[in-house]
């Protein structure tokens, strides 16, 4: 018999901690997860899954009211209506089905869930308080994996009804005529789209001197014009949201992002708020162990996804996802969770987040994996190496002529002595599922002059990279 009640308990069960009970379990480790609040944490809830419903309907409704487009392809329809309560509902139901398969595949592992807040009480010992108190568990490991709640800038009043975040928006329970939404970046871009398309006018506001300042600078200006500048959408850059009131209007006062001088005051239906995510580190009972935040709030953790103390692992602490600050996306959290587990078990590995994708799931998608160009050239700088870029058009690809879908770019960066993969950024149709193969050619470092003689089915948009990949080697 162990001396512990478990293995491992992980404390969250978002994507990351499922992730990693999934794997535990596969790996023999009789496993615990504590939940306070929904299975399924953000992505399921109020983040990735409902957001992507909600895209997939409005695309719809922006494909079949682009009757230019439909034309060309020999389409001619009427008016296009749509219902929002049923949109939203879609949106709602499939998170009811995801977050019960989450569940269910949890309870079929045999995976014990334990309802209430947990926290690390000390070494191996897991608080949980409940409906009927406080109880401890123990474990020879623990996992933190609390994820990460919206940012709200000082200055901002959220009333969850005519000031919001990504979390209330997803519901979808209003179309407001005019709404501002705060910040460009994936999910400012992502809600633009999907309010324009049901008819919402957009006032995008953005504090740092570009739009979309994550991106690929060349991705970010195609992304302008193909996404912004056609649609219905204002914008600002350089300019901070001082104060946000709440009511009917809102009121938004604008100031110069630098020198704080004021320009205008905007009175708008609605205004969300999307200028990123913090991690929910607040009570884990850290300090027990003597594990300090870093100044952000994020766990410190290495590449083994161990919890650091003074720069040094803690024995059987771990933690994972959106509170480690390295990568806050959904599936880099499970990944992670992977990967520790794996430790847990003995079989040393490290996690490479040059490899991990991101996308944008706007009409026409977003994707990128691994380093932009101009973080290339300054880590060939460092290291004594050339990089260099090639570019392939959507409108010179089959597929996307045939779809009609010919708007965007791909663009390869490597190295030019060794031909290294080293960065794939794309702007186009089905750009977040082109993706995978540069991710997995960069996570084995593979070369333009290896991958130039890969052979893709024809026609596909995956010919794109092909296309590429083959541009690169006669450059390289």
């Amino acid at each position: 018999m162990s001396e512990f009640d478990y293995d491992l308990i992980i404390i969250g069960a978002g994507v990351g901690g499922h992730g990693a009970a999934l794997h535990a379990v596969k790996c023999g480790l009789k496993t615990a997860i504590v939940e306070a609040k929904d299975m399924g944490g953000t992505c399921v809830n109020r983040g990735c899954i409902p957001s992507k419903a909600l895209l997939a309907a409005s695309g719809k409704v922006r494909e079949l009211q682009d009757s230019h487009h439909l034309r060309g392809l020999g389409i001619e329809i009427g008016a296009v209506q749509f219902d929002r309560p049923t949109i939203a509902a879609h949106a709602d139901n499939l998170v009811s089905k995801i977050r019960g398969d989450l569940t269910n595949s949890l309870k079929r592992l045999k995976v014990d869930t334990i309802r209430g807040w947990g926290k690390v009480a000390d070494t191996h010992k897991v608080s949980v308080i409940g409906d009927n108190g406080e109880k401890i568990y123990t474990a020879r490991d623990i996992m933190l994996c609390p994820g990460s709640v919206p940012f709200v800038p000082p200055g901002i009043e959220i009333d969850h009804k005519t000031v919001f975040s990504s979390d209330e928006a997803v519901r979808l329970e209003t179309l407001p005529k005019w709404i501002a939404i705060i910040g460009s970046g994936y999910i400012g871009l992502e809600f633009s789209d999907v309010y324009t398309a049901l008819g919402c006018e957009v006032t995008m506001i953005e504090a740092l001197d570009t739009l979309m300042p994550g991106f690929d600078p060349e991705i970010a200006k195609i992304a302008e014009r193909v996404l912004i500048k056609p649609r219905d959408i204002e914008t600002y850059v350089g300019v901070l949201a001082k104060t946000i009131k709440p009511g009917n209007p809102v009121t938004i006062e604008l100031v110069d992002a630098k020198t704080k001088e004021a320009i205008e005051t905007l009175e708008v239906d609605a205004c969300l708020v999307a200028t990123g995510r913090i991690p929910a580190t607040k009570n884990l009972g850290l300090e027990t162990v003597g594990v300090q935040l870093d100044r952000r709030g994020f766990i410190p953790v290495n590449d083994r996804l161990e919890v650091l103390k003074e720069g040094e692992p803690i024995p059987h602490l771990w933690a994972v996802g959106d509170a480690t600050g390295k990568m806050m996306l959904a599936h880099a959290a499970s990944g992670q969770g992977v990967i520790a587990v794996e430790n847990i078990c003995g079989r040393s590995k490290t996690i490479d987040y040059r490899s991990i994708p991101a996308a944008a799931f706007t009409h026409p998608e977003i994707s990128y994996v691994g380093l932009t160009e101009s973080q290339a050239e300054a880590l060939g700088q460092e290291e004594g190496y050339k990089v260099a870029s090639v570019k392939t058009y959507f409108k010179g690809n089959s597929k996307a002529l045939a779809e009609g879908e010919t708007e965007g770019i791909a663009k390869v960066v490597y190295r030019v002595d060794t031909g290294e993969l080293l960065g794939v950024h794309i702007i186009g149709i089905h750009a977040s599922d082109l993706i995978q193969e540069a991710a997995n050619a960069i996570a084995e470092r593979k070369s333009v002059h290896d991958l130039a003689f890969h052979i893709h089915a024809h026609p596909t948009l995956s010919e794109m990279l092909d296309e590429a990949y083959k541009r690169a080697e006669v450059v390289a």
